[in-house]
């Protein structure tokens, strides 16, 4: 079910839905010239609007709108910090083999600073998406905190897939030890789902949003007026994170 829910997500995902639309288009133009017209044509609009930082901005606001910088004056609060992973990167030979992505990169920045201001413990969570990888994408966290930013990890999860997967191992060896108060480091927009999910498994949650993406410059330096780079990620970002909150809500 994991591998075919991956599958389903690349198909209806840019940049292959709008490209899938244009083909199906093109096929039915001599049999069906108005449909095969309309969804070239449709193909062709959602390319560019997910591209466009006019159509995307609002998209990605819609997820990370919800969740304001974190006031670290609430910090006392927790018990806990928690940092998701957010992928890894397999061919990094400066590295010895594999490392984090830079999903994964800025939330651990994140997470290392709040964790050093305010002495938590950390949990790092992220499994392995293919049984073939045998690192676990915590155990790369762990290591890149530990040795890049001199933050002792103290749990470690290694088995979560998905978001829902995190929340839940997250509760099953945190909650029996009564820490129930979390600081929860993720994307801005990955955010929202993050925190029904934790929230769910039992936990109050206290987010700590970073690497915002619809900030000016779209997140980085680069200005976002223009179709770019940039645009089209958060555009691909924002889908993806809507589809997944619509995929948990249906399946809770």
């Amino acid at each position: 079910m994991f591998y075919l829910k991956k599958l389903i997500s690349t198909l209806i995902l840019p940049p292959l839905s709008p490209l899938l639309l244009i083909v199906a288009g093109l096929l039915l133009l001599r049999r069906h010239p108005r449909t095969g017209k309309a969804l070239t044509w449709g193909g062709l609009i959602a390319a560019l609007l997910l591209v466009t930082p006019l159509s995307v901005a609002p998209l990605v606001r819609s997820l990370e709108g919800h969740f304001i910088p974190l006031d670290e004056a609430k910090l006392r609060q927790a018990d806990a910090i928690v940092i998701l992973g957010g992928g890894m990167r397999g061919y990094a030979p400066e590295f010895g083999g594999k490392t984090v992505n830079r999903l994964t990169l800025e939330r651990l920045r994140y997470g290392a600073r709040l964790a050093r201001r305010t002495g938590l413990p950390v949990m790092v969570s992220g499994g392995s998406p293919r049984p073939s990888q045998k690192v676990a994408e915590a155990e790369l966290m762990k290591a890149a905190l530990e040795e890049d930013f001199r933050t002792p990890v103290k749990w470690t999860e290694s088995r979560s897939r998905d978001t829902r997967e995190n929340a839940d191992f997250c509760a099953a060896a945190l909650v029996p030890a009564g820490i129930r108060r979390i600081v929860l480091v993720t994307h801005a927009a990955h955010m929202q789902r993050s925190v029904e999910a934790f929230e769910h498994a039992g936990f109050q949650v206290l987010p700590a949003p970073t690497a915002y993406l619809a900030g000016p410059g779209g997140g980085d330096d680069t200005p976002m007026e223009m179709p770019s780079m940039n645009a089209a990620y958060a555009g691909w970002y924002a889908v993806h994170e809507w589809l997944g909150l619509l995929a948990y809500r249906l399946s809770r």
